[in-house]
């Protein structure tokens, strides 16, 4: 519903169709109402022109019937003041008049051809007809039947005027009602709808003063556990999960400018103590080293905050069927070199034909962020596992390593951005604390999940989880 190109509030909609609703219900009603009424003023009419011909039919052909008898009069004094809007006719078995008639209007009784021929099968019909003069009568056919013969055929017809008079008063009062209703309705339905959503307006009112500088405030719930409380409750639960994101939000800047300042630091402190004085070219050699050592240490972060939000906001773009095997022996193959200059061993266990879609460099990525992390932190000698099986939905790879595990306290959060359980060692290896978050990232955004479980003093294992293609 829309009035001048815009879309009509809540609440004149919901007025309008309370207000459509009901008189649509007005309409049926009054209809049925109607044809009820129509219906049993044609029975009650039936029924008294049934009594008439009863009458006549009972004292005609009789031998009790006394000599001149006025069947008229008869009528009069039996049906009384029913009997005056009436007029009947008596014929033979042929359908003749039988004697003349003395009742006003009998000459307007014509005998139908669907009448005659009901007659000869001993059966009533009662049919509406118009007469010449153009008033509209309800005719009743009967035959008089003695021993099993036809003698006498009945007809009484009574107007239909006081019917139809009674059916326009009705339809009249439906008329003058109906306008009265419909308003009322319409006030009634905007006082409707006013009160079931004040309640919506008091939540918004609520909702408006709530900021993002602010967002511990909640909406009061009433308690009814009616649509609106649940609607409440919904909005609160939005309201937590928004302030636990500004707060996630809050802390990653402060990390990553954390993170950003320290090689600017060490940058800014190289430049200024080489300018300081006069050096040698080998001092400003290793100052300029020292410093390139920096700025690619900027360069992976930058990398990783990119490829992390990337990961984060769900990696649109193209998506391929995956041959999950050959993403493997890749990264063991990249993980070896980097494992050799560190004295680690690598080796491939059951990798199983499994094929996923999603982002092939995306998933390579995510992969071999397991295996560098899972070198870092094995100690010469040792040795990282990494294997891939399947079942009916999905394709698992696991990274399992041999190092000093993750005491059960820091478990849940090792894919934190820039969460390091060991920030000197980190420092070493050039790590930004964004390897597992990317991988997570990655995983879920393919519609995976991945989980780490860890024994102190024994070691590790990483488990990917991705949905078969």
């Amino acid at each position: 519903m829309r009035w001048r190109g815009r879309p009509l509030p809540i609440r004149a909609r919901l007025t309008l169709w309370y207000t459509g609703v009901l008189l649509a219900t007005f309409v049926v009603i009054s209809a049925l109402s109607y044809s009820l009424l129509r219906h049993n003023l044609m029975a009650d009419l039936d029924e008294s022109l049934l009594a008439a011909a009863q009458v006549i039919s009972d004292t005609t052909g009789t031998s009790a019937e006394p000599p001149g008898l006025d069947p008229e009069r008869l009528l009069r004094e039996i049906l009384g003041s029913d009997f005056y809007d009436k007029v009947f006719r008596l014929l033979d078995s042929q359908g003749n008049p039988d004697q003349p008639s003395t009742s006003r209007g009998a000459n307007a009784l014509l005998l139908s051809i669907e009448a005659r021929a009901n007659v000869q099968h001993r059966r009533r019909t009662l049919e509406t007809v118009r007469t010449p003069s153009g008033e509209v009568l309800r005719v009743l056919t009967m035959p008089v039947v003695r021993s099993g013969r036809l003698t006498h055929i009945v007809q009484v017809g009574m107007p239909t005027a006081r019917m139809e008079r009674t059916l326009f008063r009705f339809l009249e009062a439906l008329l003058v009602l109906l306008p009265p209703a419909v308003l009322l309705a319409t006030a009634g339905g905007a006082v409707i709808a006013r009160a079931a959503l004040r309640p919506v307006d008091e939540i918004s009112a609520i909702a408006r003063r709530i900021t993002a500088e602010d967002l511990t405030r909640r909406i009061p719930q009433q308690g009814t556990y009616d649509e609106l409380d649940r609607l409440t409750g919904t909005l609160n639960e939005m309201l937590t999960r928004l302030d636990a994101a500004f707060i996630e939000l809050r802390r990653f800047a402060a990390d990553a400018a954390h993170e950003l300042r320290t090689p600017l630091t060490v940058l800014r402190g190289g430049l200024e103590v080489a300018l300081r004085n006069p050096r040698s070219a080998a001092e400003y050699e290793r100052v300029l080293r020292s410093s390139l050592e920096e700025v690619e240490r900027l360069v992976r972060l930058s990398e990783d905050l990119l490829l992390f939000s990337r990961a984060t906001a769900g990696l649109e773009g193209a998506r391929a069927s995956v041959d999950l095997a050959a993403v493997v022996s890749d990264v063991a193959d990249i993980g070896r070199r980097l494992a050799q200059s560190v004295g680690v061993s690598i080796h491939v266990k059951d990798a199983m034909a499994a094929t996923v879609v999603g982002d092939a460099g995306a998933l390579r990525r995510a992969l071999l962020n397991l295996v560098e992390n899972a070198v870092k932190y094995t100690p010469p000698k040792g040795g990282v596992e990494i294997s891939l099986a399947t079942d009916d939905r999905w394709a698992v790879v696991a990274v399992t390593d041999t190092g000093p595990g993750i005491e059960p306290a820091d478990v849940a959060r090792v894919f934190e951005p820039f969460v390091r359980l060991d920030s000197a060692r980190a420092r070493e290896t050039g790590g930004t604390g964004l390897g597992l978050s990317i991988a997570q990232a990655i995983v879920r955004a393919h519609g995976g999940t991945i989980d780490v479980q860890s024994t102190p003093g024994e070691g590790s294992t990483f488990t990917i989880r991705l949905p078969r293609s």
